[in-house]
Order: structure tokens, then C-alpha cells, then sequence
């Protein structure tokens, strides 16, 4: 419904986003990089580095020809690899608009470990809500999901100009789509059990990126833009405020390459591996 095209939101404690940029350059490198691989090394690549539930659970075994990090660090790992250019950018130009505001909120070091928290965060909801599936989890929606989180509860007010139902262009309160946003999530949680987009993933992130931002803002960093007066402290012209670029709103499942008609593959020891049908997000 909200395709949020720009915002105005001054950074005023850092000169630049470097761990934006960097997270965003780390995601867009890797998936360069899986584009240019061999299908087999792409299937050992996403085993190896996906969030798997059951693996994880101690529910089943991961073929140890598969096993490319250590377990724990899949929680985080799966995070940078993603299904398809368009869930790479999706999830990229969220983290694009939103992130530099909640980096210049808390500081540099602060941000990194608040991005690998809600992508952790993610992961550990996706698996207790799916605590037996044996498809690897990929993509960065729940870290992102954090930070959208975490922009809804710095810069509420702030204005972002959005596309509503892809046809006008709108300037609203940040709370409007975001609210709208996080609420679907939750939402299609209950709802939505048969799509291959983890919504749990998205709930954890949230939920990590609402609690993890009142500890690790800056002193003295107000919630909810109470040091905003009106809107109007972020429109053009205003002595304090920079342009930001946004991008598609929502982060569509992810493309499998071997299409959804195919089932879970087995990933116990046991078996060789096969084609693989992942969780996208």
C-alpha cells in the first residue's frame, strides 16, 4: 500500500553512515558473488550459512560436507544472503532510508551490534515459530525490521514522502506507513501459515529493534521526535535537516531457484544435498 519514496532527516551527531553503507555494500557483494557461483556452490552456500530450525533445535543433522560456519553463527550469517536482486533490494533500500538515522542515533559500534542483535532476534523467532522446519532461512528483513522499528520509535514525525497504492505521492508523518507496516506483520503472523515469507523472522526483528533502541540510543537521544516542534522542522529549507532516499516498500518473498512446486529437501547426514526451497527472508 506504502512505497516510501524520500525523507528529511538531518544526521546530527555522525558525518556519515559508515555501518549503513558498509552493511549494505557487505549484502550486495555476497549476493554479486552467489549470482556468479555454480547452482550446487549456491545450495552449499545457503545450507551452510541459512538459518535452519531444526538444525539449530537439535532436531536434525546438517550433512557435515554442508557445514561452512559454526552453528551459532547462522543466527547472524543468514542475514547477508538473499534469494533474488529484487529481495536483495528491498531489503536494502529500507536499510538505506531508515538505517543512517538510527546509526546516528546510537553511534557506529552501537548500530553494528544492534543490526546482527535483531537479525539474531529474527532468526530465534522464525525457529520457534517453525522450530522443525528443515529449510534454510536467508535475507536481511529481520534486521531491517529492527531498524524500521527502531526509526518508528526515534522519528515518528518526521515526514517521508510515500507512494500510496503505487499511484500518489504523499507526504505523511513517518507513523503512518510504519505503523501500518509493523502492524501487518503481526498480523500476517497469525494469519498468513502457508507462504514461504517468515513473518516471525520480521515480529523478532521488531521486537528487538522497539526494546534494543531505549538502551542503546545516546544520551539524551528523545523518543517519539520530542525535540520536534512541527512537521515543518523537517521540510525543505528547514536549517537542520538533509535528504535521504528511500525505496520499495515491503520485502516480497523470496526466488527460489528451483520454484515453489518443490518440496523441503532433506538435510539430514545421511542424504546428499539437493536442490534447495528456503524461507526468504
Amino acid at each position: 500500500m506504502f512505497i516510501p519514496l524520500h525523507d528529511r532527516n538531518a544526521l546530527k551527531h555522525i558525518r556519515r553512515q559508515y555501518v549503513t553503507l558498509g552493511l549494505i555494500l557487505a549484502n550486495v557483494v555476497t549476493h554479486a558473488l552467489a549470482t556468479l557461483a555454480p547452482e550446487a556452490l549456491y545450495e552449499i552456500g545457503v545450507y551452510g550459512m541459512g538459518f535452519i530450525p531444526a538444525v539449530a533445535f537439535d532436531i536434525a543433522e546438517l550433512d557435515p560436507r554442508l557445514v561452512l560456519v559454526p552453528e551459532g553463527a547462522t543466527y547472524v550469517t543468514y542475514s547477508f544472503l538473499h534469494g533474488s536482486w529484487l529481495h536483495l533490494g528491498s531489503n536494502m533500500l529500507f536499510l538505506w532510508v531508515f538505517g543512517d538515522n538510527v546509526e546516528d542515533a546510537m553511534g557506529h559500534f552501537k548500530f553494528l551490534f544492534f543490526y546482527i542483535a535483531c537479525a539474531a532476534a529474527g532468526a530465534l523467532v522464525h525457529g520457534l515459530v517453525m522450530p522443525a522446519s528443515e529449510a534454510p532461512l536467508i535475507g536481511a528483513s529481520g534486521a531491517v525490521s529492527g531498524v524500521v522499528a527502531a526509526y518508528l520509535m526515534l522519528h515518528p514525525k518526521v515526514r517521508v514522502w510515500v507512494l500510496v497504492f503505487m499511484r500518489f505521492p504523499l507526504p505523511l508523518p513517518a507513523f503512518i506507513p510504519l505503523l501500518f507496516w509493523v502492524g501487518q506483520q503481526f498480523v500476517m503472523l497469525v494469519v498468513d501459515g502457508e507462504s514461504n515469507v517468515s513473518w516471525g523472522a520480521h515480529v523478532g526483528g521488531i521486537l528487538a529493534g522497539a526494546l534494543l533502541v531505549l538502551v542503546l540510543r545516546r544520551p539524551g537521544v528523545p523518543l517519539f521526535d520530542r525535540a520536534i516542534v512541527t512537521p515543518r522542522a523537517v521540510e525543505h529549507g528547514a536549517p537542520s535537516v538533509d535528504a535521504g532516499v528511500a525505496g520499495p516498500w515491503g520485502a516480497p518473498a523470496s526466488t527460489s531457484r528451483t520454484g515453489p512446486e518443490q518440496k523441503t529437501p532433506e538435510i539430514l547426514a545421511s542424504k546428499p544435498a539437493r536442490p534447495v526451497t528456503h524461507w526468504g527472508r
